[in-house]
């Protein structure tokens, strides 16, 4: 039994890196992980098929007095779909479902039937003190309250809720199958699992959820055999963001994210655009020159900027953003806020922008993940140690290995974000270049952008595939780099920053000249993702 168990997590690790493209050295199993695995792998099994004898009596009616995890999939391809996924998440928690982690989302093409709409496909893990079949008896009511009525067998629906797994427990009933019986075939459904999974191998209820899989390797295998990361964005299977009224995929194309500073004291640009005509005239300019999001800014976050009430920094934001909003020109693009503050970022939702783009990821004014959560919009989470006027101290700049650190910050930010009910899909993010790191930490971050994804992966793998932004845009470090004293001048080494982002792994560029950047981003679409020049 243990040369058994000791070979299937072997198999399983190997399937995991094989997930991630090819062996990481950083990623090797030591002697420790393998006996802690050994160990959970050990009572788990033991559990489990003790379980499966008796899951018929102990689960069947009735709660638990401990909390259970468990993996509960989410379909829908009727109505707004993505409303549709917001009101079922409420309704969950309100049914004793505890979430704590979301899978990514996925449209996918229909299978079985395939004359009918696209799905929207994701997952999520929590606790629960219901019985299995209790909890099923909720989804299904969840499911009816939606307007889910009986209908052909995979045919169109508004919601759809399965129990994927129930702690380490085989149930096998006239009403319920777990782990659901058909995982194993289905893209749809194995991507949103392995996303709510990490690669370290050393949590017991993983290394038992594994041991359900028909491969060896676990999940990760049987993951694999469908084609991975290979038939993501792909037309059956692709990730994307709901912003606004569309879904975006941002792999297919790099987004351009253009800066308009409404500020007087902004490093780059502090003053220009303070007045509503400039402020109007810069984000036409910008649009213009290709930006897909403007960003709106009105309150500075250089090194030790003086720090503005909601009030003063509303005064400055309402008057230009109310003007934006009526401008033909931002008719298909999206707006975001510059803002840490909940108060100020519900006020600009209010008023049309699409996306909440925070520096401290919650730290600064914490009541902004619940005002997150509540508007719906994407939140971009950023790395930063401190705040603007202390970020760039002695202290908040100490790291051993700073792609490393930075991802287990970010990870612990994004924990709170989805403890708070911001969905993994809404969430972006930005390892914060120029924020509590110096020139040279600015370039091991990136260039160590695919590190801080398989950092992530280790945690969650669903956190290491959402986008990523970076923000390199006429910073100091290419200040030193260049030895060039006006930030304006830094045009052409933002270009090379943001096109080595972008190979590196960068989804969405941040930047004052949008024309520059965009042609970069096109370029590198063209030669290096096969993006096809539209006539």
């Amino acid at each position: 039994m243990l040369l058994h168990a000791k070979e299937s997590l072997r198999k399983m690790f190997s399937a995991a890196m094989s997930y991630y493209g090819g062996p990481m050295q950083s990623h090797a199993l030591s002697a420790f992980d393998l006996r802690h695995s050994l160990s959970s792998y050990n009572k788990t099994s033991r559990h489990v098929f003790s379980c499966k004898a008796r899951s018929l009596t102990q689960f069947s009616c009735g709660g638990s007095s401990a909390d259970q995890e468990i993996v509960i999939a989410m379909g829908s391809n009727v109505g707004d779909r993505v409303s549709t996924f917001d009101r079922a998440l409420q309704m969950m928690k309100s049914s004793g479902v505890n979430i704590s982690r979301h899978a990514c989302l996925y449209e996918t093409a229909p299978a079985y039937v395939t004359d009918q709409p696209r799905f929207l496909n994701s997952a999520v893990r929590g606790t629960t003190k219901l019985g299995p079949h209790e909890l099923l008896k909720k989804l299904k009511e969840i499911e009816k309250d939606i307007g889910r009525t009986g209908g052909i067998r995979y045919g169109p629906r508004p919601i759809d809720l399965d129990i994927l797994l129930y702690r380490n427990s085989q149930i096998d009933s006239e009403t319920l199958i777990v782990p659901h019986e058909r995982i194993h075939e289905r893209p749809f459904v194995l991507a949103p699992l392995i996303d709510l999974l990490g690669t370290a191998c050393d949590d017991g209820i993983e290394t038992s959820w594994h041991s359900f899989s028909k491969c060896s390797g676990g999940f990760f295998e049987s993951w694999n055999k469908l084609g991975g990361e290979s038939v993501i964005g792909t037309e059956g299977i692709k990730r994307v963001l709901p912003v606004g009224n569309r879904l975006l995929d941002w792999c297919k194309r790099t987004l351009v994210m253009g800066i308009l500073n409404v500020t007087p004291d902004s490093f780059s640009d502090g003053g220009k655009f303070q007045q509503v005509g400039a402020a109007i005239s810069q984000a036409k300019l910008l649009i213009s020159e290709g930006a897909d999001i403007i960003d709106i800014g009105a309150q500075s976050t250089r090194p030790f900027a003086k720090r503005l009430s909601p009030k003063e920094e509303l005064d400055r934001l309402i008057p230009v953003l109310d003007e934006i909003t009526k401008i033909p020109e931002i008719e298909g693009k999206l707006l975001s806020v510059d803002t840490f503050y909940a108060e100020v970022a519900t006020e600009a939702v209010k008023r049309g922008v699409h996306m909440i783009n925070d520096v401290s990821g919650g730290q600064l004014d914490p009541r902004i993940l619940k005002v997150a959560a509540e508007l719906g919009v994407p939140y971009i989470v950023m790395h930063m140690r401190g705040d603007p006027s202390t970020m760039q101290c002695e202290k908040n700049l100490q790291y051993g290995d700073v792609c490393k650190e930075v991802a287990s910050e970010l990870y612990t930010q994004v924990r709170e974000a989805e403890l708070s009910g911001i969905p993994l899909w809404r969430i972006v993010l930005d390892p914060g270049i120029g924020f509590s790191k110096n020139c040279g930490r600015c370039i091991e971050v990136i260039n160590g952008l695919e590190s801080i994804r398989s950092e992530m992966g280790k945690m969650s793998i669903g956190a290491s595939h959402v986008p990523i932004l970076l923000g390199p845009s006429r910073k100091s470090f290419l200040r030193e780099i260049c030895n060039r004293a006006n930030p304006v001048d830094l045009d052409a080494a933002t270009v090379t920053a943001v096109t080595i982002g972008i190979l590196k792994g960068a989804n969405i560029v941040r930047v004052h000249n949008a024309g520059f950047c965009a042609d970069g981003a096109k370029v590198y679409d063209a030669l290096l993702k096969g993006k096809r020049l539209e006539n």
